[in-house]
């Protein structure tokens, strides 16, 4: 058996490559959107993908089974648990060609998969288990290598269920979804769920679709792989569940992050069926006028550059989404689905940026603009504006007067340790649904825990056409002045 995981470290995401390498067939297990990556991978090692799987209907990305199922005919193996609301309805839409929205094609060879139902890939075995708590239909799979010799299971891949050192959260129904009323009862199917874990051989290896920086659990482990042994062991969320179910519900709500905004839409998605890509966006290099021609109030320009480059001018209108790792999270949240995109980028790292938009669902990348023309587009009647930062020292001078609202983008628990008098809590992933809250005839200071997050915020805001200053430092900043000054 050969067996490979495929990390997005961005969404810190994990997807698998299982194949048999005696009958050259293989799996992929919850793959993202841009599917050559896995397409590649099996022809290095002389496989063909005949089979894709999904331990659930993801929040965090948009899935990649009906992306693959389409280019290479993979069988579709998902959750027929979960109740009607949690079934994948695209199954019976096969687009019939490359880079279409589906309905043309008939339907994709697939299984619809109930507690203990199995298949095969090759000689690999598969063993669906209903596990839910995180979503309703969520499935993990047990896995045996009958082609190695095994009779038994070797590992589990277990989704968005269990993790190293955490257990998939249990109220994003609630939070992200907008099911009101659903993040309790979760937790108690969660607590279920996880005494049928703690039932599972020790020896088992646990395979899980998320690490350390993903939002679907609050304690993720760095490590991308445990046993099921270990987890018993030293595994918070699952000793919690060794004790009464109250204090277990108690345990796994207390503390979850804030879910990005896009989660909802993510959802939707995933359930309702991808729009079938073909192939990715491949946007045209825009000219100095092009760019100057863009209406940003119906369009979103996204500037990748470092905050203090953007800071000291940008295209006006234009948002803040440096190309690191919090990229796609950042754009996901404050892009909507529908908008037309236009980069400021480096053609080299051009096709990241693709590739991280359309995992978040954002396919609609219009054009790119060279950040070493901005002089160029300047020169040539281009206009530039700044955002406005200071330091903790002049804000302090203006926090406090009548015409200054502090907005802190912290996470709520973040926030609840200790804020400036007087701060608006709105969590920077969530701020496009809490806009109303902020007042537009006062100067917005916004600040995070160092200047980071805030500074997206800030970007977002002046676009919206607030009068906004980033705090430099952040709320790190604010309480060393606030010490000096008390001493």
């Amino acid at each position: 058996m050969l067996f490979r995981m495929i990390y997005d470290d961005k969404l810190a995401q994990a997807a698998y490559l299982i194949g048999c390498q005696r009958t050259g067939e293989a799996i992929v297990i919850d793959p993202e959107r841009d599917v050559d990556r896995y397409i590649d991978l099996a022809r290095k090692e002389n496989l063909r993908i005949t089979a894709v799987a999904e331990t659930h209907i993801h929040a965090d990305f948009v899935s990649g089974a009906r992306e693959l199922a389409e280019r290479t005919g993979a069988k579709v193996y998902v959750s027929g648990e979960g109740g009607p609301d949690w079934q994948s309805r695209w199954l019976d839409q096969k687009s019939g060609g490359s880079g279409g929205d589906g309905g043309g094609g008939g339907g994709y060879d697939h299984q619809i998969l109930r507690d203990g139902d199995t298949f095969s890939v090759g000689n690999i075995d598969f063993r669906a288990l209903h596990t839910p708590g995180h979503t309703p239909e969520h499935m993990a799979y047990l896995v045996t290598d009958r082609g190695g010799g095994g009779t038994e299971p070797m590992g589990i891949l277990s989704g968005d269920f269990v993790f190293v050192g955490d257990a998939g959260r249990p109220d994003l129904l609630e939070t992200a979804a907008g099911q009101q009323g659903a993040k309790e009862p979760s937790a108690r199917t969660l607590y279920a769920s996880l005494a049928r874990f703690v039932d599972l051989p020790d020896f088992l290896q646990v395979w899980p679709a998320h690490g350390a920086g993903s939002a679907c659990g609050k304690a993720l482990g760095a490590v991308p792989q445990s046993t099921v042994g270990y987890e018993k062991r030293f595994n918070p969320a699952i000793r919690a569940a060794a004790g009464p179910q109250r204090e277990f519900v108690d345990f796994i709500l207390s503390g979850q992050p804030e879910p990005p905004l896009y989660f909802a839409r993510m959802k939707r998605i995933n359930r309702d069926g991808p729009p079938v890509l073909g192939d990715l966006p491949r946007p045209r290099r825009l000219s100095a006028g092009e760019l100057r021609a863009i209406d940003a109030r119906k369009a979103a320009i996204v500037d990748t550059r470092p905050w203090k480059a953007f800071r000291e001018g940008h295209v006006p209108e234009s948002l803040s989404v440096p190309l690191d790792n919090t990229f796609p999270t950042i754009a996901g949240s404050y892009i909507h689905e529908d908008e037309d995109v236009y980069l400021i980028v480096e053609p080299a790292r051009l096709d990241e940026a693709v590739r991280d938009l359309v995992r978040v669902g954002i396919d609609n990348i219009k054009g790119y603009f060279d950040p070493s023309d901005l002089e160029q587009f300047a020169a040539a009647g281009g206009r530039l504006v700044p955002t406005g930062e200071e330091d903790a020292a002049a804000a302090r001078d203006r926090i406090g007067t009548p015409i200054t609202f502090v907005l802190d983008v912290r996470r709520r628990d973040e926030y609840d340790q200790g804020h400036i008098p007087g701060a608006l809590n709105i969590p920077h992933i969530r701020l496009p649904a809490h806009l109303g809250e902020i007042p537009r005839d006062k100067r917005i200071i916004v600040h995070c825990r160092s200047g980071v997050r805030s500074a997206r915020a800030a970007a977002y805001l002046q676009r919206a056409g607030y009068d906004v200053t980033n705090l430099a430092g952040g709320f790190l900043a604010w309480e060393q002045v606030s010490d000096l000054i008390e001493r």
